[in-house]
């Protein structure tokens, strides 16, 4: 008899609970929001992955591992956090920029998520328009439909986005390419002087990679490498 009564008081508040959590039958605006909730969710890494500078130091840091020809070496988390560490780096002006604007007077309850949004793209946007090149903003203008004569300034943010984002990837491949080519001229001299001394059944791959994992380390590559790299970011 206690269980049910105690069974009974209960029912009603964890019905009451989840009417609170739950959109109302028949909303369906509620529903509305919660599956554009998620789908932002879902959608933020990728997003900033290519309206910051995450995109082009990831990817030199691929392209060095694949030239210097250690497979998972290093592993591919190290590479992930390091390019995230690289990137707060690089972007930390503008971060603090949007927690001065935005996120500290929304924390105070100065200003409305709306408006602190508006604001915290401000930054961000002064920042992509630095990086962007003029050609890939005229080319996403042109495709989206935009006047011809439209300021670079006015262009939308998804425009500008997506401009920023194929800069990036032209600019980290350039950096790529020019760390790539060393490691490549060494493949080729080990390969050619085994050819010449009759080893060809000798992996030149293999020989090569204490040669270029002592170059890389007696040029101190890394400290070179994070410097070109945030160098080429303002």
């Amino acid at each position: 008899m206690a269980a049910a009564m105690v069974l009974g008081a209960s029912a009603p508040a964890a019905a009451q609970t989840d009417a609170g959590l739950l959109p109302a039958a028949g909303d369906d605006s509620g529903f509305v929001r919660l599956v554009v909730l998620f789908a932002s969710v879902s959608l933020a890494p990728a997003l900033l992955a290519v309206v910051t500078s995450f995109a082009r130091i990831a990817i030199v840091l691929f392209f060095l591992r694949a030239g210097i020809g250690a497979q998972e070496i290093p592993p591919t988390p190290v590479i992930i956090g390091l390019a995230i560490l690289l990137t707060l780096v690089a972007m930390l002006p503008t971060l603090s920029a949007m927690h001065q604007s935005a996120v500290a007077p929304l924390l105070a309850g100065e200003v409305a998520l709306e408006e602190a949004a508006e604001v915290a793209g401000r930054p961000l946007s002064e920042f992509m328009h630095r990086q962007v090149r003029p050609q890939d903003l005229a080319l996403m203008q042109r495709l989206a439909g935009q006047p011809e004569d439209q300021a670079p300034e006015d262009a939308p943010l998804s425009v500008l986005a997506a401009a920023f984002a194929i800069s990036e990837l032209r600019a980290a491949f350039l950096i790529g390419f020019v760390i790539y080519l060393p490691f490549v001229i060494i493949d080729a001299v080990v390969a050619s002087t085994l050819a010449s001394v009759g080893l060809l059944s000798l992996p030149a791959p293999l020989l090569s990679l204490p040669f270029k994992i002592l170059l890389f380390v007696m040029v101190d590559g890394w400290a070179l490498l994070t410097e070109a790299l945030l160098s080429t970011i303002h």
